[in-house]
């Protein structure tokens, strides 16, 4: 690969965001990390390099012919894609759309480069054989950045960007690809998107700081000073913080004290052969605040799934919820007044172009989008919440034109709006930069002390821990 050079380039990505009078060199020696706060500009910075933006003016010279992006946006889109292939039954058990193995696959009849032999070797490594046939779209969210990754090593870039390559990944898979990626560092070079500095691999070499969509710092990880000054800008300290009320005028009906909010017995979920849950027992008691853990597909947003009654196979089950044996002429309604959700499945759902006040409004009321008329009181509340999470100035702009992660700090907003009975967090924190990662967990950690919602949090970072949180739940892989 030649230099990469960038000079004074402007683009645009939608109506509301603009990469100003770029000015960066990439040497063929160079790893780069590209960081900054939500909203930044990060992501849009690396995606000019794979030709994305509407281009204003200015120059991009030395791209290599393939470049490839790994992002949650491209994630999205491909998930996307599989599932506009066919209408398949929400009831059938049997896995359909592409098979995991020809999405690996996909580019090799075009691409002379396409490394077979890489790819037989990183199956082995990341132990995909038991996934290769089934549909890539009902994998867990790790599992498909996994696939991903691979599929984007395999094809021979000459550049590779990743957005975020560590969200939604466990431990060992982190390990793993951490290896990979410097078993690479020879062959092509890489530019990550990154949030978090604990996560930066050490083969980078330097760090570019985005800020309102303008370039200000490139500091090479040799230069201390610069390095620790960096490091200083995006590592605030978030205090005194307080929840915001709701709306009490609309709460649901009070549920017996004396009975769990949810009691789980001989739970199995299983797709074909492949099992994911089998013989598993729980029980959530009211203020028994819980973090669930576990590998890349070992069945936790499954089995979240059976609680908020989104899963096919809660009705062969035997799920007891807010007073209700599922599968007695419940609706799914009656169940989701009691919960708050936040996920990636549902942020890649949330695909609607309403206000960023009415996003949290739609918490009080279940939806995706709005569709019932809101009350003074709750754009009073919602607005509060944009206050907090410093948004209060784009209270109508478009949620579409966010960036991923102001987008997921806002969907946490929605899911906390109404102070739930029961707040589902599944890995909150992908996506935010260190200053809202830390808002968010002392979010929690206040709503765990100080509140009537029991938490449920799912988490991969053993540094992201909520004080609150007594309760721990471990679960394994069926076939491990």
């Amino acid at each position: 690969m030649n230099s990469i050079q960038i000079e004074n380039y402007s683009a645009e990505f939608g109506e509301s965001f603009t990469l100003k009078n770029i000015n960066w060199q990439i040497e063929p020696d160079q790893h780069w990390v590209i960081t900054g706060t939500n909203g930044s500009g990060k992501s849009a910075l690396s995606a000019i390099l794979a030709g994305a933006g509407e281009h204003i003016s200015g120059s991009i010279s030395g791209l290599p012919e393939r470049v490839a992006l790994v992002s949650f946006e491209a994630q999205a889109e491909l998930i996307e894609r599989e599932l506009k292939k066919d209408d398949a039954d929400i009831m059938d058990v049997i896995s359909e759309g592409t098979p995991v193995r020809e999405i690996l696959e996909e580019g090799k009849a075009d691409n002379p480069d396409f490394d077979a032999e890489l790819l037989n070797e990183l199956i082995d490594k990341f132990k995909l054989h038991t996934m290769l046939e089934r549909s890539f779209r009902k994998l867990s969210t790790g599992e498909t950045r996994k696939i991903m990754l691979i599929r984007a090593l395999v094809n021979k870039p000459g550049l590779i960007i990743l957005d975020e390559p560590f969200d939604g990944l466990d431990v060992d898979s982190m390990a793993t690809l951490n290896e990979l990626l410097q078993s690479q560092i020879d062959t092509v070079p890489m530019v990550l998107v990154l949030n978090r500095f604990d996560e930066m691999p050490e083969f980078i070499t330097h760090i570019a700081y985005v800020d309102k969509g303008e370039l200000h710092h490139t500091v090479d990880i040799n230069d201390q000073q610069a390095y620790d000054d960096l490091y200083q800008l995006l590592h605030l300290k978030t205090t005194d913080l307080e929840v915001p009320p709701t709306d009490e005028s609309d709460r649901p009906p009070a549920l017996n004290p004396d009975e769990p909010l949810v009691k789980l017995s001989n739970i199995r979920v299983a797709y074909g052969d492949n099992t994911v849950i089998d013989g598993l027992d729980w029980t959530i008691k009211p203020g028994e605040h819980w973090q669930l853990s576990g590998p890349n597909g070992s069945g936790k947003t499954c089995l979240l799934n059976l609680i908020t009654g989104d899963h096919p196979q809660c009705y062969t089950n035997d799920i007891f919820v807010f007073g209700m044996q599922r599968g007695n002429g419940e609706t799914i309604w009656q169940i989701k007044q009691y919960i708050g959700y936040v996920s990636t499945a549902l942020q890649w759902e949330y695909r609607v172009s309403i206000s960023l006040r009415n996003v949290i409004i739609s918490g009080f009321h279940d939806s995706i989008g709005m569709y019932s008329k809101s009350t003074d009181r709750q754009k009073q509340v919602a607005d509060q919440w944009l206050e907090l999470l410093g948004m209060k100035d784009r209270a109508d702009q478009p949620y579409n034109q966010l960036s991923f992660g102001d987008q997921r700090l806002l969907l946490i907003a929605r899911a906390m709006v109404k102070h739930p009975t029961l707040l589902i967090l599944d890995e909150p924190c992908l996506g935010l930069d260190d200053i809202n990662r830390q808002l968010v967990l002392a979010l929690i950690e206040k709503i765990c002390t100080s509140s009537g919602t029991t938490v449920l949090y799912v988490n991969h970072h053993a540094e992201d821990q909520i004080s609150g949180i007594q309760q721990f739940m471990q679960l394994v892989k069926a076939d491990a």
